[in-house]
């Protein structure tokens, strides 16, 4: 059950580098409440890595921040020393794509666990030993006595996935950022994994950032999903809205180009270019060189997030229902014209959703369910 509190919440956050020609992160805002799983979705180097760690207050040095990023009610970026230490080791976990990149070749998992627990204030050897043997035991490891005693090679890229998250949840945190923490497993893997992580979340009340390349995993496994494109957020709407009536062009770009099930080659289109490297800058819109919709006005409008009405438009003296937010010039047309628009698009478009949408997605979301 979500709350209105907001676990985390980031606003305005801007981050700048030495020697870049454009912010790594332009203006994010995005809040995570209690229990509730927010997408983040776009294509390598958007800044969807960048962001979670803002959460970790582990943003690259040298850089130039503005902005707010608050946890449980602190401000991170002001944290320092012990007070920071504290925060990274009790409130937010961090789960990586390559859990080999997170344990140590050569120490045993329970020393992986431990070391962990010793952070969380647990200091007693022999308590923390049998909190680690728990842990594992609760992410689904049989005979968790013995993996305690092994080493990461002894183990398969599923059950090291399972050990990290048992690392993650070694104390309790409040908020678990995923970061592309089931793409490097095959399907069946997956559907446990993130059925373990649906079970642990609804029962510790924990709000999860879910980092995924997958539009179509977010999108079934989610409550919010949010898009990024260089270093912006472009997008963002309750998941099914998302997948089945998406608003920017990027978002339909991302979709025309995935897989769907009974889907043939014919029906991918990609999303013509590539993302914008940090020495490239553009007064205008970021996506207007690779946008089919971009129009001459396009390349020199700063990108203003605009609030979305839901399909169909409001309800007669109704309340108002939230619908998310998009940042395109073109969405007052858009909205006026939506039917022909996402026909016509060379970039997925309404009936390529919805296609997908029935079909239950790729694999990865028929795993998610």
């Amino acid at each position: 059950m979500t709350t209105t509190q907001p676990l985390l919440d980031i606003a305005g956050l801007t981050l700048e580098l030495p020697g870049t020609a454009r912010p790594l992160l332009a203006e994010v805002t995005l809040q995570v409440r209690t229990g509730e799983v927010l997408g983040l979705v776009g294509e390598s180097g958007s800044g969807k890595s960048t962001t979670a760690k803002a959460a970790l207050g582990m943003l690259p040095a040298g850089g130039r921040t503005e902005g707010r990023v608050t946890v449980d009610g602190t401000d991170v970026l002001t944290l320092r020393g012990e007070a920071l230490r504290a925060h990274r080791a009790r409130t937010v976990a961090m789960i990586h794509q390559d859990p080999r990149a997170a344990l140590n070749p050569v120490r045993r998992i329970g020393d992986f666990l431990t070391e962990r627990l010793a952070h969380a204030g647990v200091t007693d050897r022999r308590a923390a030993r049998a909190r680690a043997v728990e842990l594992l035991g609760a992410v689904g490891l049989p005979d968790p006595a013995r993996h305690v005693r092994q080493r990461p090679h002894e183990l398969s890229g599923g059950m090291l996935q399972r050990v990290v998250i048992a690392g993650a949840l070694a104390a309790e945190p409040r908020l678990l950022l995923a970061d592309e923490a089931t793409s490097a497993l095959d399907v069946t893997t997956q559907a446990e994994i993130l059925d373990l992580l649906r079970t642990l979340r609804a029962e510790r009340e924990t709000g999860m950032l879910f980092i995924t390349h997958d539009l179509h995993l977010a999108a079934a496994y989610c409550d919010r999903v949010l898009v990024m494109y260089a270093g912006r957020i472009v997008e963002q709407q309750p998941a099914p809205a998302l997948f089945a009536h998406p608003r920017h062009p990027y978002t339909r770009g991302l979709l025309g180009c995935s897989p769907t099930l009974g889907g043939t080659a014919a029906d991918l289109r990609p999303v013509p270019g590539r993302p914008p490297s940090l020495a490239e800058s553009f007064p205008g819109c970021p996506f207007a060189a690779r946008c089919p919709e971009a129009e001459p006005e396009c390349e020199t409008w700063a990108p203003v997030v605009s609030p979305l009405e839901p399909e169909g438009g409001p309800v007669p003296n109704g309340p108002p229902v939230p619908a998310g937010e998009a940042a395109c010039r073109r969405l007052p047309l858009a909205a006026s014209v939506a039917p022909a628009t996402h026909g016509a698009t060379g970039a997925s478009g309404a009936s390529t959703a919805s296609g997908a949408s029935e079909a239950s997605a790729a694999s990865g979301a028929e795993a998610a369910r």
